[in-house]
């Protein structure tokens, strides 16, 4: 059977203070079932109090209040559970982050590995390569759309990759969080495919560059790009063109995050 309540009552009921309730209500979130036109006190219904569950729970998830409307405003129980799941997505994909941000920030704690220096003059080559203007932010869906697209377009055209995938970085990439990166596969300097959409082949220039291997979690990729970039500054010589990565072992290869193995290449002058 239905009762009515008064929203002291209902706070009890629901671990929901009388403040949170009167917010939720000004917000039109969760609405008393009635209110005293003389009094103006609110009364809700015994049937709001798995609602109120409901919005409670989803605010220790960090849902925000829009979000918990459109919840609560679902046509149907599979609207609103596809709603719900979408969000505990969210929150297991930010779970894993906050892991390995706490992994590598421990792993601050202990000194780093002295790291190994080798000097490579690299002859220009042609790649199939994707070049865009990408943000920090968004680098990370951008290499995983851009890789297999990569691939996709040498199987298509019958012709085998040259050596391992790559990526370069502009300097705006990093002082500014936004700038052109290129996602290069070697191809046979025969090779011939039809430029279409971003994907063409390019010439990748010859240079000079310091090179260190990255191993290990991408996490820790800045301790890579510190050592290697401080041991450039310390020796003279750095030039402000884009670095060149080497996937020998990249995250789409294998899941082991332990076990990425990417070749840093800091391009130099003449040491």
């Amino acid at each position: 059977m239905t009762a009515t309540v008064s929203i002291g009552e209902f706070a009890r009921l629901t671990y929901l203070t009388v403040k949170t309730l009167r917010y939720y209500h000004d917000i039109e979130l969760l609405e008393p079932v009635a209110i005293d036109t003389g009094s103006g006190y609110r009364r809700y219904s015994t049937d709001q109090v798995a609602q109120a569950h409901l919005i409670r729970r989803l605010r220790q998830l960090d849902m925000p209040l829009p979000e918990i409307k459109a919840v609560l405003a679902a046509p149907d129980t599979d609207s609103r559970d596809a709603a719900l799941r979408a969000h505990l997505a969210r929150m297991e994909a930010e779970l894993v982050r906050t892991r390995a941000v706490v992994a590598s920030l421990r792993s601050l704690l202990t000194p780093a590995a002295p790291i190994t220096v080798e000097y490579r003059s690299m002859l220009a080559f042609p790649a199939l390569a994707v070049t865009e203007t990408v943000t920090r932010a968004d680098i990370g869906p951008w290499c995983e759309a851009s890789y297999p697209l990569l691939h996709q377009t040498l199987i298509a055209a019958g012709i085998e990759p040259d050596g391992v995938a790559g990526a370069t970085y502009s300097m705006d990439f990093f002082e500014n969080d936004v700038g052109e990166v290129v996602a290069y596969v070697p191809v046979p300097a025969a090779a011939r495919i039809e430029p279409f959409d971003q994907v063409s082949i390019i010439e990748l220039p010859a240079g000079r560059f310091a090179t260190t291997m990255h191993l290990g979690p991408l996490d820790d990729f800045d301790r890579t790009y510190g050592a290697l970039g401080s041991h450039v500054a310390e020796h003279g010589g750095a030039l402000a063109e884009p670095v060149r990565e080497r996937y020998l072992v990249s995250p789409g290869d294998n899941d082991d995050p332990e076990t990425y193995r990417t070749e840093v290449c800091w391009p130099i002058g003449q040491l």
